[in-house]
């Protein structure tokens, strides 16, 4: 009898687990579903990443700025020996800042053997950083006019533009991306998709294709499709114009003083013809359109001119990357930590050439554990850098 009773209450109490069971995994189930299953390899990788990880994707710059024993100026003029392999400062503190891009100066680049050696150290830096650099062809050319180098050279592309021939523009992006990729390089930021309409402009001039939009806008399209064919990215700059300016933004503030439906009719032109070839990437500008925002406030820093216009107006959906934030134009009215939380802010994806890396990190970062930046504005920035990685074969996440 005892035997019986044990037996029933076993098989009662089995049952009453089976059941409890089955109510635990259907439960489970409504959990899982209420959540959508990340398949996508990014955002599995976004979602593994600290903050730490995320915001130094954020981050390009000099290889000075992981060697906080060394100091700059615009100029380029350093105070001590530039920089031309990987020293244990830099290995030091990369450690805890783990960048996402790199870009290389004159001063950086001695010769062949020291070029190619030079970037293949750097893509191994924690972050897995891209590596960039500015060759435009003409007298922005880092590597084609160092003397140690036998390569290709132009007079710039205002003398090409006056051929009124794309395909030169092609051949000339075409012959740069090809040695670029040939030193391992990822970005070349080129080409200057500036409209360069008024005489008095110092720092843009010859480096533009044309005063006449029609003549630039192929031109640019021809540029971007001739560093594709070369394994390079190109980048299109700067957004929203500096054709029209009279000052350098490198040494301090710059203003076009032009109405948006102006610019949608010159500087757009250009810009609207890259979008829709698909650039990877936009070089803000650092200048001011007081008769566009309606306040000094530097393009780079401004959500109407990044968001409303760019984002919004023309339907810009990729990478877009700030002008060095070292320069006059931003440091002279703003600190290192202000300038890199309004950028972020206003709608930047990438942060170039801090002055202070440190400074610039740690205030994004805080800016994001405040609350004051939310992190999914940070994932939005490190979904498209991961997307740009991955499609070029760089993605390691």
């Amino acid at each position: 009898m005892m035997k019986d009773v044990l037996r029933r209450s076993y098989r009662l109490f089995t049952a009453v687990l089976f059941c409890a069971g089955l109510l635990s995994l259907f439960s489970c189930s409504k959990d899982d579903d209420s959540e959508p299953q990340i398949t996508d390899e990014i955002e599995l990788a976004i979602r593994n990443m600290s903050l730490r990880q995320k915001v130094g994707q954020m981050f390009y710059g000099r290889p000075e700025m992981l060697d906080t024993t060394i100091h700059w100026v615009i100029s380029e003029q350093l105070t001590v020996d530039p920089i031309l392999a990987i020293n244990r400062n830099m290995l030091a503190l990369n450690g805890n800042y783990p960048v996402g891009g790199i870009i290389l100066y004159a001063h950086n680049i001695d010769n062949e053997l020291q070029l190619k050696s030079f970037v293949s150290e750097l893509k191994g830096l924690n972050g897995s950083p891209l590596i960039c650099i500015d060759e435009e062809g003409g007298r922005v050319s880092r590597i084609a006019n160092n003397p140690n180098f036998d390569l290709p050279k132009y007079e710039s592309m205002d003398s090409i533009g006056k051929t009124g021939d794309p395909h030169n523009a092609y051949e000339c992006a075409n012959t740069i991306g090809t040695y670029v990729k040939g030193y391992g390089f990822d970005i070349d930021f080129a080409p200057v998709a500036d409209v360069n309409t008024n005489p008095e402009n110092v720092v843009i001039g010859k480096r533009a294709f044309s005063d006449d939009p029609q003549v630039a806008a192929p031109m640019v399209t021809n540029y971007l499709q001739g560093f594709k064919d070369a394994g390079i990215v190109g980048c299109i700059k700067h957004f929203p114009g500096h054709g029209d300016t009279k000052n350098d933004t490198h040494t301090g503030y710059a203003s076009s003083e032009k109405t948006w439906d102006e610019m949608l009719s010159c500087e757009m032109v250009t810009f609207k013809a890259g979008i829709e070839w698909g650039t990877e990437l936009i070089m803000t500008a650092h200048i001011a359109a007081p008769n566009v925002t309606g306040s000094d406030v530097p393009s780079t820093l401004s959500p109407v001119i990044l968001q409303d216009k760019l984002r919004g107006e023309l339907g810009y959906n990729n990478i877009i990357v700030a002008d060095a934030m070292e320069m006059g134009a931003i440091t002279l009215h703003y600190s290192n930590a202000e300038a890199a939380v309004l950028a972020v802010k206003a709608g930047v994806d990438i942060l170039l050439g801090p002055k202070s890396l440190i400074e610039a990190f740690e205030a994004v970062v805080s800016a994001v554990e405040s609350g004051d930046i939310t992190e999914e504005r940070i994932n939005e920035s490190v979904r498209r850098i991961l997307k740009l990685k991955k499609k070029i074969g760089r993605f390691k996440y």
